[in-house]
């Protein structure tokens, strides 16, 4: 990214990116250009007369003057500079100056505002297809509203469609012939369908569906859970939402569809974060919630419907921020609270008590966890201090073990202010996005090694890690950020003003 003032004609930035990045650049224009171009005018010209004589000459002889004009507005511009590259925790903005991102280091960048700000929400599957790469892109969420009342919220299903490519500055020959349209700038169109819902919703988490699987027919349910304010969990079927955004005219019985399918009311008046969906094992399904008073508990699919078992896993001593099911093991996952500690289960012990864990993980409270989906023994955390660090969770402490804690195998100090969302990549095992309170979102590769000779001619001022990829600045109060399982490298992110869909070069 590239600071400027408000005030001032930038047409290009540069965002941040590793300092090996392909990026293209605006070669400047020479030093002496302007120079040689006025004296000729100036030796040549004397009157009005000699130039409309000029021009005629010219025209004869087959040149056409407004080839030169464009020359005259060029000269007038500032060259490029990678001085002008922002670099949070060392640059700061001045009074009047803005970020301005440089599209040629992204695919697609596009920023939708809505009219309440959403704490969390979650990538809906759709029947587009997988991996794909064509522009214009489309997107369904699921996201829960902030609104100025309780009774004023709403769960909502999202259609973000005509995502186009960003187009980029410069010459670009593989474009010129492009006749899908793929590199138009137009705006994006945003359309959703509401559920009432009384209180904020704090987390909202979508039914995990086998991967390459379609969208279950509209006869069948597609389930949503959202955390509330009030202490209540509701379990919502969208699939009748999603089929009205995806097909014109269809309706639906709203009073039917508006009800929450089940509501667990264990946890009492106690509002909680931590929520996670399992998507391995049984075809049953496993719905963790977990509250401010440390306590965790576990809702099933019987016969009957949803039921929520009455004895909740009790190890943490403060408010449990964050869950995680293991994507190899049924029956395990991981717990991150304000104890500052990773906690590890198995629902099958007895006593509803972890079976291992990380104490402490963090230096203050760990806010969230995401276990690696490909190397099922990875988990990244992140902690209220700005800190991210990946585990290895062969090496936990065991329940009453007096081993000692646990040291990282990577941990990244970039971040300036509590993190606020982590999430590796669905398909590639070094790869993850994190998010953060100082309003920055990171993208990062463990496979990227150092390289001594590259970092000390780029990072001049400032110890730039090697492992990150990507730094994506703009939106305020970033709460929740995504890969998008359906667009490789395709990231979503809320903030307080809306969400960002982007995708970049590097990832």
């Amino acid at each position: 990214m590239s600071k400027r003032s408000a005030t001032e004609v930038v047409t290009e930035g540069q965002a941040f990116t590793k300092a090996s990045s392909s990026g293209a650049k605006r070669e400047p224009a020479a030093e002496n250009e302007m120079g040689e171009f006025e004296d000729a005018w100036e030796d040549e010209i004397e009157s009005d007369e000699e130039v409309i004589d000029a021009e005629a000459g010219e025209k004869e002889d087959g040149m056409d003057v407004d080839e030169v004009m464009p020359a005259i507005e060029e000269s007038e511009e500032q060259p490029s500079s990678t001085s002008n590259v922002f670099i949070p925790g060392i640059h700061t903005l001045q009074e009047g100056e803005v970020l301005e991102a440089d599209d040629s280091v992204y695919l697609m960048r596009h920023t939708l505002n809505v009219d309440w700000p959403c704490l969390s929400f979650d990538i809906l599957r759709d029947n587009l297809g997988d991996e794909r790469q064509r522009f214009p892109a489309t997107v369904y969420l699921a996201a829960g509203t902030q609104a100025d009342t309780a009774k004023n919220n709403e769960v909502r299903v999202y259609k973000m469609s005509n995502l186009h490519r960003t187009q980029k500055d410069g010459d670009d020959s593989d474009s010129d012939n492009d006749e899908d349209d793929e590199d138009l700038d137009e705006d994006p169109v945003l359309e959703h369908r509401s559920i009432p819902h009384l209180g904020g919703v704090n987390r909202i988490r979508a039914q995990p569906l086998p991967p390459s699987s379609p969208l279950p027919p509209v006869s069948q349910s597609y389930h949503v859970a959202s955390w509330a304010e009030t202490g209540k969990v509701h379990i919502w079927n969208v699939r009748p939402h999603i089929e009205s955004l995806e097909t014109p005219g269809y309706t639906f019985d709203k009073t039917e569809a508006n009800k929450p399918v089940f509501t667990i009311n264990s946890h009492g008046r106690s509002e909680g974060f931590a929520m996670d969906w399992a998507s391995s094992g049984s075809s049953a399904l496993r719905l963790l919630t977990g509250d401010i008073v440390s306590k965790i508990y576990l809702t099933t699919t019987t016969v009957s419907g949803f039921n929520t078992l009455s004895q909740p896993f009790t190890s943490h001593t403060s408010s449990v921020e964050d869950l995680q099911w293991s994507p190899s093991e049924p029956t395990v996952f991981a717990s991150c609270s304000a104890d500052r500690t990773v906690q590890i289960w198995d629902v099958r012990s007895k006593g509803r008590q972890s079976v291992a864990g990380i104490d402490p993980a963090h230096d203050s409270d760990v806010n969230v966890i995401s276990w690696n989906k490909i190397t099922s023994y990875l988990l990244l955390s992140g902690g209220d201090e700005g800190g991210l660090k990946v585990w290895d969770l062969r090496n936990v402490q065991k329940r009453g073990s007096s081993s000692p804690t646990p040291t990282p195998i990577a941990s990244f100090d970039w971040h300036k202010a509590p993190i606020t969302s982590v999430e590796w990549h669905p398909t590639d095992a070094s790869t993850f996005v994190a998010s953060g309170a100082d309003d920055q979102i990171t993208l990062w590769d463990l496979a990227v090694e150092q390289d001594d000779d590259e970092m000390t001619e780029s990072s001049g001022e400032v110890d730039i890690p090697p492992q990150l990829l990507f730094f994506h600045p703009g939106q305020k109060d970033i709460k929740e950020v995504h890969w998008h399982p359906q667009i490789p490298g395709a990231v979503v992110s809320t903030a307080i003003t809306g969400f960002d869909v982007f995708k970049t070069i590097s990832a």
